[in-house]
């Protein structure tokens, strides 16, 4: 069974990432309220590139958020 994730999926990984990672990884990025699947797509390359290698997963999962919600 395939469970497409939904906006409201990658706009709560997209504020789990600000809370986990904001001054790690996300120290050169302000959240937004309301995240769209761009805002949230933008914030995957810094958490790859500054954070650890839960960062990079949690990166991966906003990418499979976002484009499953297409």
């Amino acid at each position: 069974m395939n469970i497409q994730p939904t906006e409201a999926d990658f706009a709560e990984l997209y504020r789990r990432a600000f809370q986990e990672y904001g001054a790690s990884a996300l120290w050169s990025s302000t959240p937004v309220p309301n995240p769209k699947r761009e805002d949230a797509l933008a914030i995957t390359r810094s958490l790859r590139v500054e954070g650890n290698l839960a960062a990079r997963r949690l990166a991966e999962r906003i990418e499979q958020a976002c484009l499953g919600a297409i």
